[in-house]
């Protein structure tokens, strides 16, 4: 249990937030609805609830650590670990208040001089999506991966099932992505947005599915998701973007080429999951 005087006039959820550093706002805005903050001694139930500096600002806020999870590891030496993320694990966590098991969760063990709710994220994958993925296991290696994620120098290879054979059978998808001011939590291809391209080709269709191989050029948030629905066919089992009803999203990152901090030129693979193969039989 923690207090705090406030320096100056602000939203409650802003004060929570200084009280436990750890909490993000919407977080901060979660313990006040579930009748853990009070100001002067009585109970809080609104985040824009306003608090000035003569009022006391009361937490009851205790960290609940992450469930241990084990994760598939490709590759491991002193500086990085290489892991085949299973579908529906997070990359790291969405805030405190609610923590669960994550790839930033399980890689803390293998931290030296880093720490932090993203200590040793280089690059992540969605939840929904499953396979290769990098870590760093020291802040130089950390930086050393991430500067080549930045400079495009990684060169990443998914797979994706779709509905329907796009045509033609290999092409680039070159469109601006921006986020959906009409739904905040998706983006959408856009002549303001950031440039993005993917270079997709059909490795095996049916005619009504098809599996297909895809290579961004850039990274841009949810970019195959969006680049696929484009082009008329989503990615089966993506709730956000009009895919086909599926098991999970049948997106999978297959292939990872980096050069690790030692300087050697690598690349990862994953196998293909079982549940995209039974997609294009």
């Amino acid at each position: 249990m923690k207090s705090i005087e406030a320096n100056q006039t602000k939203r409650l959820d802003q004060k929570v937030v200084e009280l436990v550093p750890e909490l993000s706002r919407a977080s901060a805005a979660k313990l006040i609805h579930a009748g853990k903050v009070k100001v002067n001694c009585k109970l809080a139930t609104k985040a824009s609830q306003t608090v000035s500096a003569s009022d006391k600002v009361v937490t009851n806020y205790e960290p609940v650590s992450a469930p241990t999870i084990d994760l598939p590891i490709i590759y491991e030496d002193e500086n990085c670990v290489v892991i085949n993320k299973p579908a529906g694990v997070l990359t790291h966590s969405k805030g405190a208040f609610n923590p669960e098991s994550t790839v930033a969760s399980w890689l803390a063990t293998k931290l030296t001089d880093i720490s932090g709710e993203r200590a040793g994220i280089v690059h992540r994958l969605d939840r929904a999506t499953s396979g290769v993925m990098i870590c760093a296991k020291n802040a130089a290696a950390h930086k050393f991966l991430q500067r080549q994620f930045a400079n495009r120098k990684v060169k990443k290879t998914y797979l994706a099932v779709v509905g329907g054979e796009p045509e033609p059978a290999e092409a680039i998808i070159d469109m601006p992505i921006e986020r959906n001011p009409k739904a905040p939590a998706t983006f959408r291809a856009g002549a303001s947005g950031k440039p993005a391209q993917t270079h997709y080709k059909i490795i095996k269709t049916s005619g009504k599915y098809s599996l297909l191989e895809l290579k961004p050029t850039t990274g841009r948030t949810h970019q195959l998701r969006v680049h696929l629905k484009q082009i008329g066919h989503p990615i089966l089992g993506d709730t956000l973007y009009e895919g086909e009803p599926a098991s999970r999203l049948m997106l999978h990152a297959s292939e990872l080429e980096i050069t690790l901090p030692g300087g050697e030129r690598k690349t990862f693979k994953s196998q293909t999951p079982l549940d995209l193969v039974s997609w294009y039989k």
